[in-house]
């Protein structure tokens, strides 16, 4: 635990300061080496608190806390002062001071900032709203909240120094300015320059890190903006603490979809909720309110109350490869490439014993299970040209109907991997549901949608529940939405005149009773070896049978695989071209390039569900064996049924 002679923790904006009198010249650079070393330490990271984990109303204002996130949408850049000083009107002395990491001013009552001082700086950060990562499984949060040490005793470690308010006491605030006034004349703080309404970004239309603000002609009084503060969580029924997360470097790295572990400065002053509305009457801004354009939506959306959506100013941000907390955060450097390596001889082991699992799970089902398993380590590790190398989407056909085995298997699935979402492919969903995010010019924000979703979310989507009806016109785009997605690992966020397209990695598992409407890589027919009378004691019962440690090694199974490197070397290779020729010299409709591709694809994810980075002979002969069963299988079914299932 931080000491109290150095408690970066509880005061970083005291580490800050010493650092900024220190080294006046690179005093910035030095900051993000001191928190980035104390991160470092065994164990220290778990002492920073989690927005995530943490009631918001126990954390301490300006403290340090981390954040698990999504970025959801980006705002346009800001200035502030990034350093400054402060005039003694009595004494006539000077005070040099720091705006970074902040949004108010310290200055007191016999003060005032010298505007016109040499040693004024203006800097720009950019705004991203982040959001927690969209369908996160609760094994996940609950693994990274018995981690954090300081979520052991609030009450003692973090006290809350003000109280919880509701909206409600909010929204009093913004209907009574002068007693918000009089609170920032009372404590001697001013707001610090916040002008997003100055900047003029310039963003360009192919740029999918950037959203652009001007809407088209003839649309500027549209709106679909609400009264109320909606925290845009891409998923029905989400809950969790959204974030205005400040960057200060490299935010150009960052793009829309990103997950972060940002470590910052938590700002919860009540002036931010209703700056930008003051700034408007001239209120609480330096600047004539005449030259700041926003709207009234635009500013309730990008300054809305801090007790429901804090600030955190970023000090050191990471981007995430995933959000599994049993593994590490990166695998590049040396001593987890050993922990892999260490790991790898008992992968064989583990598939073995996940394979039963998943068998008894698809009810007794072996062929169903490999290509399930098969799916759930499938990820785009490439792309050529617009084509996604490495998807795997999986229509599971044959699935019961009228029965709870499709939402028990989702219940399973969330129990395995760290993201997931199930969308049930009603009517009313297909012509309710917003899937596409879209662009709101007036209140200058990204209006989010169900398929904006995070890196390697697992979606399945429930087709037994489809019912006779008429699709409307969302329900048509919805659905081309999903083909989109399937097809091309991409979604087209609409900007109304246009589309812009943001590509996505998302595991997508089609549950069916006949052969899927949607597209999809592979077809595996179902076939119940037995029908349990309650599907969810059944199922309830297969996850309690799993030992703990069993269940663990699951879970780093899946994610870590992932994550693996895999090649085939040219000698492989040339056996492959070679066995597809001879193939196709003996029944040339028997496989085709597609087929191959595919083949191709099975063998990779066998391969590397056995712990092998390469392609070797006999796994290229089990890929083989496993389509044929695959085919024969709905073969049969065809000509049972006289249709396709």
């Amino acid at each position: 635990m931080p000491g109290d002679g150095d408690d970066w923790v509880n005061h970083p904006l005291g580490a800050v300061h010493r650092i900024f009198a220190q080294n006046n010249a690179d005093w910035e650079k030095k900051v993000v080496e001191f928190f980035w070393e104390k991160l470092k330490e065994t164990t220290a990271a778990n002492w920073v608190p989690s927005l995530n984990d943490v009631p918001l109303h126990y954390l301490k204002p300006n403290s340090l806390v981390k954040f698990r996130c999504m970025v959801q949408d980006m705002f346009d850049p800001e200035f502030y002062m990034g350093s400054y000083e402060t005039l003694e009107l009595n004494a006539k002395s000077k005070i040099l001071r720091f705006g970074k990491y902040k949004d108010v001013a310290e200055c007191g009552p016999q003060q005032e900032i010298a505007l016109d001082s040499p040693k004024y700086v203006s800097r720009e950060r950019q705004t991203f709203y982040c959001i927690p990562v969209p369908g996160e499984s609760e094994w996940v949060k609950e693994v990274y909240a018995s981690a954090c040490q300081a979520r052991g005793n609030p009450s003692t470690s973090y006290t809350p120094s003000r109280h919880k308010r509701s909206y409600e006491e909010d929204e009093d605030m913004e209907m009574h300015p002068p007693k918000l006034k009089e609170q920032c004349a009372g404590t001697g703080l001013y707001v610090l320059m916040l002008f997003p309404c100055l900047i003029s970004a310039s963003l360009g239309c192919g740029d999918a890190k950037r959203l652009e603000k001007e809407p088209p002609a003839g649309q500027q009084n549209l709106s679909n903006c609400t009264t109320s503060i909606d925290l845009n969580f891409p998923l029905p029924g989400e809950k969790g603490p959204a974030c205005l997360v400040k960057i200060y470097e490299d935010w150009d790295s960052f793009k829309i979809n990103d997950m972060l572990e940002v470590y910052g400065v938590l700002s919860v002053d009540p002036a931010l909720g209703v700056m930008n509305e003051e700034s408007s009457k001239g209120g609480l801004s330096i600047l004539d309110p005449t030259e700041c354009m926003d709207t009234m939506e635009e500013q309730r959306v990008h300054s809305p109350p801090p007790s429901l959506v804090p600030r955190l100013h970023a000090i050191v941000t990471r981007k995430l490869q995933h959000v599994n907390p049993l593994l590490p955060l990166t695998l590049n450097d040396k001593e987890n490439q050993d922990l892999i390596t260490n790991i790898l001889p008992e992968l064989s082991t583990v598939r073995a014993e996940l394979l039963g699992f998943l068998t008894h799970v698809l009810l007794g089902d072996s062929l169903a299970a490999e290509y399930l398993l098969l799916h759930f380590i499938s990820t785009v590790y490439s792309r050529r040209d617009i084509l996604p190398l490495g998807k795997f989407t999986v229509n599971l056909s044959g699935c019961p109907r009228n029965n709870s085995y499709t939402k028990q298997l989702h219940k399973t699935i969330q129990q395995l991997v760290p993201s997931s979402y199930c969308l049930p492919m009603t009517l009313h969903n297909m012509n309710t549901l917003r899937f596409i995010p879209h662009k709101d010019y007036t209140a200058n924000r990204l209006v989010t949608g169900v398929l904006q979703l995070a890196s390697n979310t697992s979606l399945m989507l429930d087709e037994t529940l489809l019912e006779q009806g008429q699709l409307d016109s969302t329900g048509v785009r919805n659905v081309t939405a999903l083909g989109n997605l399937i097809t091309w690992q991409k979604v087209d966020y609409d900007f109304n005149y246009h589309r812009m397209e943001f590509p996505c990695n998302i595991n997508v598992l089609i549950t069916s009773e006949g052969r899927s409407l949607l597209p999809s890589d592979c077809q595996v027919h179902l076939q119940a070896q037995m029908v349990p009378a309650n599907v969810e004691q059944y199922m309830t019962n297969l996850l309690m049978a799993l030992l703990p440690s069993m269940l663990r090694k699951f879970r780093m199974y899946l994610s870590l695989l992932r994550l693996m490197d895999y090649s085939i070397s040219d000698e492989v290779t040339k056996a492959v071209e070679e066995d597809f020729v001879e193939m196709r010299k003996s029944d040339p409709q028997s496989i085709t390039a597609e087929d191959l591709h595919q083949l191709l694809v099975v063998a990779r994810l066998i391969s590397l569900s056995t712990g092998n980075r390469t392609l070797s002979r006999e796994r290229w002969q089990q890929a083989k064996q496993l389509e044929v069963l695959r085919r024969s299988r709905i073969q049969h079914k065809t000509h049972v049924n006289g249709n396709e299932p």
